[in-house]
């Protein structure tokens, strides 16, 4: 059997366990997050996508990470306030992940085998890299951290009307 989105779990960001068979049939845009990052302010757009397609079925998930020049320091308590606070993030945080290395969240390990970057590079480059899934549970593309949530819409339409 193909293995899916469905076939790992998270940590919420307030360290509740996350099993992604719970959204099987939406579409999902999981998206490596950081609090001090010149792509921060993509809270916003993510919020917005959120608040435009959740009804549709979309879901986005954040990943907080630090792996990239430590622009995650803080507590997964601490990202969650500051997500919320800052940029009015109503859709789920998980807890802090890493996303390359040896140590690499099992699910990022599976994603950029299911979506290789550029030149078929398997590692994550930097923060707000974006993984949209279809409903069915495969991956469907995988954004750049310069990709914008709202240059992804288009393709958010067509993977929710699928």
């Amino acid at each position: 059997m193909t293995p899916s989105i469905y076939d790992f779990d998270a940590q919420s960001v307030d360290g509740q366990l996350v099993k992604l068979e719970a959204y099987r049939g939406k579409v999902l845009l999981i998206v490596n997050t950081a609090s001090k990052c010149g792509f921060t302010p993509q809270f916003e757009g993510l919020e917005a996508l959120w608040k435009d397609y959740g009804s549709r079925g979309l879901m986005v998930l954040g990943f907080p990470c630090n792996q990239f020049a430590g622009q995650d320091p803080g507590s997964n308590a601490e990202i969650a306030s500051f997500c919320q606070l800052n940029y009015g993030v109503s859709f789920p945080m998980m807890g802090k992940i890493d996303v390359n290395g040896p140590a690499a969240h099992p699910l990022y390990q599976w994603l950029v085998r299911e979506a290789p970057g550029i030149l078929g590079t398997k590692a994550i480059k930097w923060n707000f890299t974006k993984f949209l899934v279809g409903r069915d549970g495969q991956v469907l593309g995988r954004y750049a951290p310069t990709d914008t949530p709202k240059a992804l819409r288009a393709d958010l339409e067509k993977a929710l009307a699928a």
